[in-house]
């Protein structure tokens, strides 16, 4: 299995005043292509600032991250922006839609910023659509549907580009039980399809719906291994670390 995504050593520090926040520390890990992984760490253990350098939203302070082969920390903002839209499929927790869009509009805007000739938009997006159960809904609005389904839209959304990557942020955060089951269930359908999926969470009970978990406390991997272990809903205390992480 080639590694997809990889961190070197990767460490994050931001400077608060006068004291210096370690949020990644010495990270590493690897990603290959077609796996089902959570990342999962309570608030503060650096699983943020994992998923912002993972979506290229941010770069290490030191070591190496490689989206591909290609070292991010190396890329200027134009550059991480196209490798953003080439590259990765955003699922967020309060699915960002545009209000004033129907569905197939915002599920064709990533293709619009790709250039993305607009008949082709139009066939991709709804193909999209439809692969979440949406087809019948194109020209509504979000306001018209249920959190469930503008999760699904914002999902149809990190699809249409074809990424190589579903990074999905807390995607059934906003959602009761029910419809974050629902959620999960597409998410390992669209892994059993052949995707790259990296979930970011905090909570136990979805983190272990993944194929493999990457847990984080104060910026360090503390396990990474099956998700069926017994290990992996344990989490370790780990004494002598300082500064917090998001």
């Amino acid at each position: 299995m080639s590694a997809l995504i990889e961190f070197r050593d990767v460490c994050k520090t931001y400077h608060m005043g006068d004291t210096i926040v370690r949020a990644a520390d010495h990270i590493s890990m690897s990603i290959g292509t077609g796996e089902f992984v959570a990342i999962v760490g309570q608030s503060g253990s650096g699983k943020s600032t994992c998923m912002n350098i993972i979506g290229c939203l941010d770069v290490p302070t030191s070591g190496t991250y490689l989206l591909g082969g290609k070292d991010v920390g190396q890329m200027n903002k134009n550059e991480l922006a196209g490798i953003r839209n080439k590259m990765l499929g955003f699922i967020f927790q309060q699915y960002n839609l545009l209000p004033k869009l129907t569905l197939l509009e915002n599920v064709e805007v990533p293709l619009m910023y790709a250039g993305v000739p607009r008949a082709e938009r139009h066939e991709r997006a709804k193909l999209a659509l439809e692969m979440v159960g949406l087809g019948g809904k194109l020209k509504h609005r979000p306001q018209q549907l249920s959190g469930g389904q503008q999760q699904r839209v914002s999902i149809a959304r990190a699809l249409v580009g074809e990424p190589a990557v579903i990074l999905a942020d807390e995607p059934t955060g906003a959602l009761d039980s029910h419809t974050g089951r629902e959620v999960l269930e597409l998410l390992k359908q669209l892994h059993q399809a052949g995707n790259t999926v990296v979930l970011i969470t905090h909570d136990n009970s979805i983190a272990v719906q993944a194929q493999r978990i990457i847990r984080l406390e104060d910026g360090r991997v503390v396990y990474d291994g099956g998700a069926n272990a017994p290990e992996a809903v344990v989490t370790p205390r780990m004494a002598g670390m300082g500064g917090a992480a998001t």
